[in-house]
């Protein structure tokens, strides 16, 4: 089964978004898709041993719309399309603004002049058949196709009062015959046009701004790079590179693509990629980021990663992919825009007729505004538009803080989350062994043992040693020269430096070597209770000093684990190591449910335990030996992917290895599910009341019947108000 993704052109409304995702499914071989209006996407899952992606886009265009595939279209055409449709909206709005204000201002005076009906369809005619022409071509195009849209619902309203006014201005005869004053509604055509391009425009602006998350990242990208070609440093564009390349980068350069540094030092600003501020000291062998900034030295590397396989391409990738996805609490606003521009059509219909049977005279007069409120006032766009809008830019806001999600649905079931189970080590603690005490018991100083210690275990290839030496190193210390090395297995080590026998390891190898313990056993027993281990130092047959080593809690863990805690969140932690030492650092960071001794593949037993008792889990891990869990639980978050993001592996990717990033991951796809229900809420209460007012519900009680420029005025807004509440998430914090 294959996956693929569809620009789409053309769409107006969720109606239009439905009628696609219908053509879309109807393809034999297609197993799911899924259209997102705001973000302009598709996204399809077909078997393609009998569909390939040019069956999908024919199937679109016998839809009536226009598709390319979203792999094939550069990132910045989309952004180049919206504004170029921003700024066609803009010119016609200002047309249509032009020609409408004289004709509602001559309406609404009420003083009769010569040819002043003829006058209003002069100025009238190019408000609607110019600035409002895409509404009637777009409606009969969904009428050849047998469907209906947004645009259905505006060109008959505005088409009904318009035509009628024609009538009404050549022929008024026709009327008087019936005792008819002839009326004319060209006020009423000409506002409802220019407030719907009004809204359109304003609409396409905000949605311009949820995909700035995008443009920042298309942004990062260097436009050019100095490679060696032939002996020479030239310049050449970033998409003429190759794996393996040598590239120079100056101070203050971009990086163009990913790679291996060949030569030289310096430090790298990569918080737009990491999100840490502090640039990062960069040497031969060290990977280095496509997008991120050389701050001080010149260095030259080799291109290990260009074009799509770039970690920046990926990520724009992943973002674009997950913007145009679709959450579940979509589907009842899909469902309802399906039947919502029939269903309007009817209720619009019905309102004349009763209008016409039951209303004051004249009948027809109210029973046209009514017609035309309904059609005018309904709004499928604000219903198309509250989950794919809130959608984009939460998906966006996440992007920049180094916290990729795969898709909606994934945001949505994160906001369901009360159980977060966290791995031990290279999550809750930094995953390499720390030299945390050393502890002198005779003359030698603190410094004298870690020498001693340092340069046995230098001929060692114990891990515990290797926490030992790289203290050693860090303290300029020198390493003296070892003789008649011998290893103890479960016990320790035993060798000469200096003419000094020096024995390095635990408890059994005291004892064997009949070393005493001298009363410093409880010293050692709260080490041990504090989760460390203990390498014990002889040297010359008398016991003079413990190193402590532990793997030590990552500086912002209890942080993170509190603010769970104050979000109303359970948290275990599961691990490989014994119980002692899990316990101890469940103690420090405050975990209250542990489970130790758990192998890789037992990992995911534990999650699925925990999901049987009801919760919703979320499992942190590296994503490498926490592959099992990750997959077991309702949302698996890979914890430090760097430039190995492991997009397949997790549903949601963090480019740091940094716990707080769960933290904010959870509070953002909460946030976002709020936004989400009150932009759904501010639709259907829209629509469940302003249908029935339109219709004349108010006029038997208070004698109100809604004017169509109000309506008109309401529904243009409706759309905005949506995408302008979303819009809030970028001030997320």
């Amino acid at each position: 089964m294959k996956q693929t993704q569809l620009y789409l052109e053309g769409m107006s409304c969720a109606g239009c978004a439905r009628t696609i995702e219908k053509a879309l499914q109807a393809v034999p071989g297609v197993q799911e898709a899924n259209v997102n209006f705001a973000a302009q996407q598709a996204s399809v899952q077909y078997n393609e041993s009998g569909v390939s992606p040019q069956d999908l886009i024919q199937a679109v265009r016998k839809s009536g719309y226009n598709a390319q595939l979203l792999e094939t279209l550069k990132p910045q055409s989309a952004s180049n399309e919206a504004e170029a449709h921003f700024h066609s909206m803009q010119r016609r709005f200002w047309g249509s603004l032009m020609f409408s204000v004289p004709v509602v201002v001559s309406a609404m005076a009420g003083v009769d002049f010569p040819f002043r009906n003829w006058i209003m369809l002069i100025l009238t005619t190019p408000v609607l058949f110019w600035a409002g022409r895409s509404f009637f071509t777009d409606a009969w195009g969904a009428f050849l196709h047998k469907t209906s849209n947004m645009n259905t619902l505006i060109a008959m309203g505005t088409g009904a009062a318009y035509f009628y006014s024609v009538v009404a201005t050549l022929v008024p005869g026709i009327f008087r015959q019936y005792g008819i004053q002839p009326h004319v509604y060209f006020e009423v055509a000409a506002s409802l046009v220019t407030l719907i391009l009004l809204g359109r425009m304003l609409e396409a602006k905000a949605k311009g701004k949820t995909s700035l998350a995008i443009e920042h990242l298309i942004g990062l990208q260097a436009k050019v790079a100095h490679v060696f070609r032939d002996g020479n440093e030239i310049e050449v564009p970033i998409e003429s590179l190759q794996v393996g390349d040598l590239i120079r980068v100056r101070p203050g350069e971009k990086i163009p693509v990913d790679g291996v540094i060949e030569e030289g030092r310096s430090t790298i600003d990569e918080s737009v990629m990491t999100g840490e501020s502090v640039p990062v000291e960069k040497g031969v062998s060290d990977k280095v980021i496509g997008g991120t900034v050389n701050k001080s030295g010149s260095f030259v590397y080799k291109a290990t990663h260009v074009g799509k396989d770039t970690v920046l391409q990926q990520i724009i990738q992943l973002v674009q992919v997950a913007q145009g996805s679709k959450a579940p609490i979509q589907r009842l606003a899909d469902t309802v825009s399906g039947y919502f521009v029939p269903a309007i059509i009817i209720i619009a219909l019905v309102s004349f007729v009763i209008w016409m049977i039951f209303g004051p005279t004249p009948k027809i007069g109210f029973a046209l505004i009514s017609f035309v409120t309904v059609l005018i006032i309904a709004c499928p766009c604000a219903l198309g538009l509250a989950t794919p809008t809130a959608l984009m830019v939460g998906i966006g806001k996440a992007a920049e803080k180094g916290i990729l999600i795969k898709s909606g649905e994934t945001l949505e079931q994160a906001e369901k989350i009360n159980v977060v189970v966290l791995d031990k080590t290279g999550t809750i603690t930094v995953g390499k062994p720390t030299v945390t005490d050393i502890l002198p018991l005779d003359h030698y100083s603190a410094d004298e043992i870690l020498q001693f210690a340092a340069s046995v275990e230098k001929v060692s290839e114990h891990g515990l040693g290797e926490a030992v030496i790289k203290m050693a190193e860090e303290k300029g210390l020198i390493f003296e020269p070892v003789s008649q090395f011998e290893a103890v297995i479960g016990q320790g080590v035993v060798a000469h430096v200096n003419e000094h026998e020096v024995l390095i390891g635990n408890p059994k190898l005291m004892e064997s070597s009949k070393i005493t313990l001298n009363g410093h056993e409880n010293q050692a027993k709260q080490f041990e209770e504090n989760g460390k281990t203990l390498l014990w130092v002889v040297i010359d047959h008398r016991l003079v000093g413990m190193i402590a080593v532990a793997d030590t809690i990552k500086e912002n863990a209890s942080e993170a684990i509190a603010q769970f805690k104050s979000q109303g969140l359970r948290v275990w932690m599961v691990t490989g190591d014994n119980p002692h030492t899990a316990n101890a650092v469940a103690r420090q960071v405050g975990i209250e449910h542990v489970a130790a001794q758990v192998l890789p593949h037992e990992k995911a037993d534990t999650v699925r335990k925990i999901q049987e008792e009801g919760y919703i889990v979320a499992m942190v891990g590296d994503g490498i030996n926490d592959a099992p869990a990750l997959a077991q639980a309702d949302i698996g978050i890979a914890l430090g992917a760097g430039t190995d993001i492991a997009i397949e592996s997790s549903d949601i990717t963090l480019i740091q290895n940094n716990l707080m990033d769960v933290v904010e991951a959870i509070r953002l796809s909460r946030r976002t599910m709020q936004i989400i229900k009150q932009n759904l809420f501010f639709a259907f209460i829209y629509n469940i009341l302003g249908i029935p007012i339109a219709a004349g519900v108010l006029y038997p009680i208070w004698g109100v019947l809604l004017n169509p420029m109000i309506a008109g005025a309401a529904m243009a807004l409706s759309s905005v108000s949506v995408v302008t509440n979303s819009l809030r998430l970028q001030r997320f914090q």
